[in-house]
């Protein structure tokens, strides 16, 4: 139990060490993503150590992995530099074209001009 919990704690804070060296700039403080790595590696390993019972210390590194990685995706900020298509946007900040299905219903409708000569819904002729 012991060493399940050490290990699962070394692999947490390994994938969060790895984090933090390979994509800085997407992630915030190093002190919160190492702490981060090592509580998920430790809950990751207790988790999957009650549920699987004691002898699958293979298996209990492989769910500490897993649940530190997806704890440690949580962090991730968007970037900067990426293309417009990826990057989220505000909600007020969307054009008519590419807005949603919910936006587009509330935009502004523009009606087709009309020909000067033309005559009216009525019948009768506009001067």
């Amino acid at each position: 139990m012991i060493w399940e919990a050490l290990g699962s704690a070394a692999i947490g804070l390994a994938l969060a060490h790895l984090a933090s060296k390979r994509i800085p700039g997407r992630l915030p403080h190093r002190r919160l993503v190492l702490a981060t790595g090592l509580v998920a590696g430790l809950l990751g390993g207790l988790v999957s150590g009650v549920v699987l019972g004691p002898g699958q210390f293979p298996v209990t590194l492989l769910c500490a992995a897993g649940v530190a990685a997806a704890m440690l995706s949580l962090l991730l900020r968007v970037d900067a530099g990426a293309p417009e298509s990826r990057r989220a946007r505000p909600s007020g900040a969307s054009s008519g074209a590419s807005a949603g299905p919910r936006e587009r219903r509330h935009a502004p409708r523009q009606r087709p001009a009309r020909a000067s000569g033309a005559a009216s819904p009525s019948g009768a002729a506009r001067s």
